[in-house]
């Protein structure tokens, strides 16, 4: 029989990495910044057609603007935290689901155990 699980998925901090990251976080925080300005002229442009409560139109586009920048705050927050990192850690990286094959017999135990790949540099190093 298979089963699904998840398995953590570490990344290896090194230079390579920490700049991708960097354009990563960098490229999210200009796109958030794109949709806020998008929904400030969707706003305007929807305050300017209506003939209803404005208010009510301000109060929706404010919450999902104040949305993208609570997601600028957490990726700037993640650029700072970025520098500080030291080389070689490993920090998490996500997870991923797995077939596993289970027969009669296997430890239950073994099988729940925390699994994990680790990578560096886009090469996997260790799975465990």
């Amino acid at each position: 029989m298979k089963i699904i699980k998840k398995i953590a998925v570490k990344k290896v901090v090194t230079d390579q990495s920490k700049e991708q990251l960097e354009e990563e976080y960098q490229f999210k925080i200009f796109k958030l910044e794109q949709e806020c300005d998008q929904l400030k002229f969707e706003q305007k442009k929807l305050e300017q057609q209506s003939t209803g409560n404005k208010d009510e139109i301000a109060a929706k586009f404010k919450k999902r603007i104040d949305s993208r920048k609570d997601h600028i705050k957490w990726y700037q927050y993640k650029l700072e935290q970025l520098d500080s990192l030291p080389l070689d850690s490993e920090v998490e990286d996500g997870e991923i689901e797995a077939l596993i094959d289970i027969e009669e017999g296997m430890s239950w135990h073994e099988l729940n155990e925390q699994k994990s790949i680790t990578v560096k540099d886009g090469i996997i190093i260790k799975i465990t």
